[in-house]
């Protein structure tokens, strides 16, 4: 047979007796085998023939549509037989096959949605899971649901996993009972030719520079790969303008590429190709011929953005084994060269492989397929690598918002629908509330627009139908398009894909009472696809800052900015639906405007909140309503003391405790300088300290009582602090600490005391006659330092020892001051005179 005959020329036919032996017992088998070792080709027809595979249909499941086509072809020309019969391929959009087909090439999402409806695979006998070392997130999904099905109720189900790059052991000891297999492939020498040094030019530039040379070191067809379409557009456009001549045929090869497009890139041709690719030509399919491959070493990928919770494709750096792949692409009959565009010494620096999109990646469309499963713990489903909780949690919102799942996570009647749809979950709700309202064609060509690539240049570029929508505007110009008018769109071949899109969305809705409207103004149109659009983006409501403002707020709490070519121009409330999430403002490159009674009034609340207000130094409540976490509105009310309102207080208090702290008050602060000292004197009465801490305490008791800063300065502080004391402590306070002390004159003087001296008292001389010793505190451990005033009550002497200054210096003080103050008491012996309570001589 051909395909025998095939299978016995390729490499791979070394590990065929091993892989044939597993397959028909039902083990599973995990092969690597090297790009151009013949994995996708040989073994499928090899486990066809006498019915290896069983009796039912093979699945070959490809990462891409590009690649499952392309296998398909490959297989059945290999075969001999018709593309369509005994093998065909189902990708998005695009299905060739019979009743008779017996393998089916697939993309990894076609074969989830088989599994949602066909949870078991009954009429499936084997499943080969193809580029498993690109690691995207539904190839994981397909692994663990494919492993749940054989370890279950399918245990013939046959399985084979083939990688080119990725180490077995990991999968096979995943499986459990699966073997390794590996094939060396046969490959021929590819020379490496690095630049010498990093280049700040454009991609499109560096390409140019390097495909003379590219062109003279061999005879066969350069491969080049790019990150992106616009950049093969803009080498595209240098190239031509190069003049090469009609020897060279140059071609675009991406996803998104035309069928017959992508047919031209890898048929046989004997005019040599230029073919300017994306990673798609990295794995998977073959062109024939290739000797030369020029490698950026740059790709997008894929990530998402957890401050503003959406996905955006990133510009990065490819990793090695990537690079490696790539080169093996100039290897593949002949030896080959390939050129790449960054120097030998910052290869190694590059990771070494690619990070699994299930680390990196929107979780929400794998949930809800797993919610169709019926798997309501995604922590419990077998995965190779777990998804990070983080991811997990956002997509569990997203779909309880979107209405697909219950708050107990299964599946609700909206969500069976959105299911019915090959879209992201956002897409398809987007579709199912535009279907309900009517506008099924619009909304067909918005989804298309949505998912695919942008054919226009951008808003203020192209005149506005007055929709106040940017995603209305730009279907606006595609239906301007597909009326004649190709100058609406700059990239016409975008806007064809746009169109066969729409139309396959179209084919794919259930039949429905509604159908669309002829008969309705332009503004109710409008308004239905608003409030479409409004229910697959219910996260990204946005308010504008202020009246007529560019800038605004997005549910979640991150700024937008509504980018200078947004037609979205009025209305406070808007949604972002492109979002760009670089800068510190995320910018909307198309936004929609819409009104507050349309959204949900379930996600809606009504709140009284109390706040911090900086300038008030107090806290003050406002009534807000909210849609999720978005504020509306607001209005002012008063602000009651609380909990709340006290936390608040607190928070800002504490920092700014010098500025309430009544420090004038002479109570309050004898109070704190009398513990203080006790507490360093006399540690065994275990007073409480008035320390920070316990400042902070009262402060915060103090602060569920009151709302402002002024109210907290004329706050009971001191009844607070002395409460902290109970009646025996507080009597050893008074007898060890005394705030006044009655001297022999019969008045009371304040005792001052401090941290770093010891205490004081400042009274006359007169008042302390008949006292022969310095008074002590602290239970006499401490003397009281006297500041001992004349009659014009400026210190005399300061002494902490009563009975020496009577007997050294009192004298010479009298004579000193009698004559000045001559009515004024001046006994010779002041420790057996009378004292006077004002200084004068006693009557």
């Amino acid at each position: 047979m051909k395909d025998q005959r095939l299978t016995e020329s390729l490499p791979v036919r070394e590990c065929l007796p091993a892989i044939i032996d597993a397959v028909g017992e039902s083990t599973p088998v995990v092969l690597k085998a090297p790009p151009g070792a013949g994995k996708t080709t040989g073994i499928p027809p090899a486990l066809l023939a006498d019915g290896i595979a069983g009796s039912g249909q093979t699945l070959l499941v490809q990462p891409r549509r590009l690649a499952a086509r392309a296998a398909a072809s490959r297989i059945a020309r290999s075969m001999g037989v018709k593309l369509g019969q005994e093998v065909g391929y189902h990708v998005r959009f695009d299905k060739k096959t019979s009743k008779s087909t017996r393998l089916i090439a697939m993309t990894t999402g076609i074969l989830l949605r088989r599994l949602q409806g066909d949870p078991l695979l009954e009429d499936v006998s084997c499943v080969l899971l193809d580029e498993f070392h690109e690691r995207s997130l539904e190839i994981d999904l397909a692994l663990g649901m494919l492993h749940r099905i054989r370890t279950t109720l399918r245990p013939e189900l046959k399985l084979v996993v083939m990688s080119a790059t990725l180490d077995p052991q990991p999968i096979v000891d995943f499986l459990g009972d699966a073997i390794p297999v590996t094939s060396e492939g046969r490959s021929y020498p590819v020379t490496l030719h690095h630049s010498k040094a990093v280049s700040r030019d454009y991609i499109d530039d560096q390409v140019v520079s390097i495909l003379p040379q590219a062109l003279d070191a061999t005879d066969g067809h350069v491969l080049v790969f790019l990150p992106g379409v616009g950049e093969i557009r803009r080498t595209r456009s240098k190239i031509e303008s190069m003049n090469l001549g009609h020897d060279f045929s140059i071609h675009d090869l991406y996803g998104d590429l035309p069928p017959k497009q992508q047919d031209a890139v890898l048929a046989e041709s004997n005019q040599r190709k230029i073919v300017l690719a994306t990673n798609v030509a990295e794995t998977s399919i073959t062109i024939p011929g290739v000797t030369c491959v020029i490698d950026s070493g740059q790709a997008r990928v894929m990530q998402f953005d957890p401050q503003v919770g959406l996905p955006k494709l990133q510009l990065e750096p490819i990793s090695q084994a990537s690079a490696e792949q790539r080169a093996g692409r100039a290897g593949r009959t002949e030896p080959g060269v390939c050129f790449r565009t960054w120097p030998a010494a910052s290869h190694r620096a590059r990771k070494e492989r690619d990070t699994p999109e299930i680390e990196r990646c929107d979780f929400s469309d794998a949930m809800l397929t797993l919610a169709a499963w019926g798997e309501r713990e995604v922590s419990e489903f077998p995965w190779l690598t777990l998804p990070p909780e983080n991811a997990v949690t956002r997509a569990r919102t997203t779909l309880q918002q979107l209405g697909a799942i219950d708050k107990n996570l299964g599946l609700t009647q909206l969500g069976t629908q959105m299911l019915t749809l090959p879209l992201h979950p956002r897409i398809a709700r987007f579709m199912i509330q535009a279907s309900e309202l009517g506008i099924q064609s619009d909304a067909a060509i918005a989804a298309a627009l949505l998912t695919e690539r942008d054919p226009f240049r951008g808003g203020r570029t192209n005149p506005s139908k007055g929709r106040d929508c940017d995603v209305g505007d730009r279907v606006d110009w595609m239906k301007d398009f597909m009326g004649g008018d190709r100058s609406a769109a700059y990239n016409q071949a975008a806007a064809h894909q746009i169109k066969r899109v729409a139309d396959q969305i179209l084919r794919m809705l259930p039949e429905s009472d509604h159908t669309d409207p002829t008969d309705h103004d332009q503004t109710s149109s409008s308004e239905r696809l608003k409030r479409s659009l409004l229910a697959a983006y219910p996260d990204r409501v946005a308010r504008r800052r202020t009246p007529g403002s560019d800038r605004g707020l997005m549910v979640g709490g991150r700024g937008v900015k509504l980018d200078r070519n947004s037609n979205t121009d009025s209305g406070e409330l808007f949604l972002c639906i492109d979002v760009d999430s670089k800068g510190s403002e995320a910018s909307v490159r198309a936004a929609s405007a819409i009104q507050e009674d349309w959204l949900n009034p379930e996600l809606i609340r009504e709140v009284d909140e109390p706040f911090f207000h900086p300038s008030m130094k107090a806290v003050v409540a406002r009534r807000r309503r909210y849609f999720q976490d978005l504020m509306l509105s607001e209005s002012p009310i008063e602000c009651q003391p609380g909990s709340i309102a006290g936390e608040l207080l607190f928070k800002e208090a504490r920092v700014n405790l010098d500025r309430i702290l009544p420090t004038k008050d002479k109570e309050i602060n004898g109070l704190l300088n009398r513990v203080r000292f006790l507490t360093e004197t006399m540690p065994e009465l275990e007073l409480p300290r008035l320390d920070e801490d316990a400042m902070e305490s009262v402060l915060k008791t103090l602060c569920q009582n009151n709302t402002s800063f002024d109210q907290l300065k004329a706050a009971p502080w001191l009844d607070h602090l002395r409460s902290r004391y109970d009646y025996g402590q507080f009597q050893m306070i008074e007898k060890h600490a005394p705030a006044r002390m009655t001297v022999p004159s019969g008045n009371t003087v304040a005792v001052l005391y401090s941290d770093s001296q010891k205490p004081i008292i400042e009274v006359r001389i007169q008042e302390l006659f008949g006292w022969k010793e310095t008074p002590r505190v602290a239970g006499g451990r401490v003397p009281v330092q006297l500041h001992l005033l004349g009659p014009n009550r400026r210190p005399q002497q300061i002494t902490e020892d009563l009975a020496n200054f009577w007997k050294e210096t009192y004298s010479h003080v009298r004579k000193e001051l009698r004559g000045r103050y001559p009515k004024h008491h001046w006994p010779e012996d002041p420790t057996t005179a009378k004292a006077t309570h004002n200084g004068l001589k006693p009557r």
